[in-house]
């Protein structure tokens, strides 16, 4: 019969059955149906530095990256990232053998499961997590196994010993990501220091997702858990110049960890997309370079916004979670009579004109997450403003 396959078999390989369409897309689609503000996907509303924006299109103008650059990535921009590590953590990377180019860190955070997981693994993640992790571990075969951050005391807590009988013999990697998304929890040192203790004892290795090391709020800054005792040879660290450097559409990640970690990785990541974001390439090494006044000025930023936020959320009724890192802010809105995050931001373009992630499609136990919404702070400061009198009228 016409139009008919000969299996009932479903078309979506079953690894990814219970992943549809994201909850980003969804909400996305319904700020511009209603003409809401979007705090729910985290991206800029403006675009980066302009010098760097000007050096992507100097590399266009010269034909630099609009054919296939090298599959590692170009030497300039290895060299740099390389430079980044050494200059504000003191890792010292092999440009040539210990650093790769990816198509933003969502390839590379695919690339290093796909790699590294093999079926009956399992993988250790805290919860709530970004949804990538999942999916990416589904495709490996591996089984996840969260670790639940829980509220304590105004902020998203790790709870150490729940993290250590998690791991199994079965465990082969820890998948962690500080700055947290979508808590904004930063691990402190000492819950780092477990963590590769941990790794170390039970020989684990460890992906670390560290897109927002530059979106650390406290004077300490963000420590790099490749830095902690015997962790370089065991760490795969994930940067991305999206986050950083406001221009997410670039797709420019890389990833640093000793040799044959980046060798295995690289192995994948060829079969995925090959290379990507060639004249982009060019633009981000330059942005590596930056002196250390423009990483500073746009924490600085980030941070006025977030309390422009925070104080309208809190206004608005919502138990407010102010974060550590990232460019997010979780609430509760159980103060609000509300219980339910899904129905809420469903509901909330039509009510406030705003639209914000429910924070259940981060979580494994749906219940757990249920009543925490994310809303997005990297927007303009007026932007921002008309978003939390939106929410106070509402």
């Amino acid at each position: 019969m016409t139009g008919m396959t000969s299996s009932a078999r479903p078309h979506l390989n079953r690894r990814l059955a219970a992943f549809g369409t994201t909850i980003f897309a969804e909400m996305s689609a319904l700020a511009v149906a209603t003409g809401s503000i979007n705090l729910g996907q985290g991206f800029p509303d403006t675009d980066g530095p302009e010098e760097i924006r000007e050096a992507a299109v100097r590399a266009l103008r010269d034909g630099r990256g609009n054919q296939y650059p090298p599959g590692p990535g170009i030497p300039e921009l290895r060299t740099a990232v390389a430079a980044h590590q050494l200059r504000r953590y003191g890792l010292a990377y092999d440009p040539d053998t210990e650093v790769l180019v990816t198509a933003g860190a969502t390839e590379a955070i695919a690339a290093s499961l796909l790699a590294l997981v093999e079926p009956g693994d399992e993988v250790v993640a805290l919860e709530p997590y970004y949804d990538s992790y999942a999916a990416s571990i589904a495709m490996a075969g591996g089984t996840r196994v969260p670790v639940t951050l829980r509220p304590r005391d105004g902020a998203f807590r790790l709870d150490l010993d729940e993290l250590r009988a998690a791991v199994t013999d079965r465990t082969r990697l820890l998948l962690i990501n500080t700055p947290h998304n979508p808590t904004g929890t930063v691990l402190t040192r000492a819950e780092l220091a477990a963590v590769a203790e941990l790794a170390v004892e039970r020989d684990l290795l460890v992906v670390t997702d560290e897109v927002y090391e530059h979106l650390v709020f406290d004077a300490a800054g963000h420590l790099p858990l490749a830095a902690f005792p015997g962790m370089r040879e065991r760490t795969v660290s994930i940067g991305s110049a999206g986050k950083t450097f406001s221009f997410t559409g670039w797709k420019v990640g890389w990833v640093t960890a000793a040799p044959e970690l980046v060798s295995a990785v690289r192995a994948v990541k060829q079969f995925l997309t090959y290379v990507a974001s060639g004249p982009f390439q060019y633009a981000v090494a330059e942005a590596l370079a930056l002196p250390d006044s423009y990483f500073e000025e746009f924490r600085r930023s980030m941070l006025a916004r977030r309390e422009i936020l925070a104080e309208g959320l809190t206004a608005a009724g919502f138990q407010v979670f102010r974060p550590a890192g990232t460019y997010f802010i979780t609430t509760d809105i159980r103060p609000l009579g509300e219980k339910d995050g899904f129905a809420f931001c469903r509901a909330l373009p039509e009510r406030a004109g705003v639209v914000a992630i429910p924070n259940a499609v981060f979580y494994d136990d749906r219940e757990a997450g249920a009543p925490f919404v994310r809303f997005a702070f990297c927007k303009r400061e007026e932007v921002l403003r008309e978003a939390a009198e939106r929410l106070r009228r509402m």
